[in-house]
């Protein structure tokens, strides 16, 4: 496996806006080969997002994915570049998530 954290700051608000438009965000990027999760985290200063993938060519895809609709959406958005870090996967556990 495979893990991307984008972490946006000086933000605030994307979270919200982020969490509105879920569903356009799933279609986005359940679609790239090795999809395995994605999070969408608050933060005192704007959000985090984690997404994990089978490689890091999904992971690749998904941070060009991601910048492609930040900048679509500019005008509806504010959001600054995020700090990327990216790397496998070492350890893994935990439950799946209960709806």
């Amino acid at each position: 496996m495979y893990a991307t954290i984008r972490t946006y700051s000086g933000a605030p608000e994307l979270a919200d806006e982020l969490a509105a438009r879920a569903g356009d965000v799933e279609e986005l990027i359940s679609t790239i080969a090795g999809f395995q999760a994605y999070y969408l985290v608050r933060t005192d200063g704007g959000c985090v997002t984690i997404s994990v993938f089978d490689s890091a060519s999904g992971a690749d895809e998904s941070s060009r994915k991601a910048a492609e609709y930040l900048r679509e959406h500019a005008g509806e958005m504010t959001s600054s570049s995020p700090t990327i870090w990216a790397g496998d996967v070492l350890v893994n556990f935990g439950a799946s998530a209960r709806v």
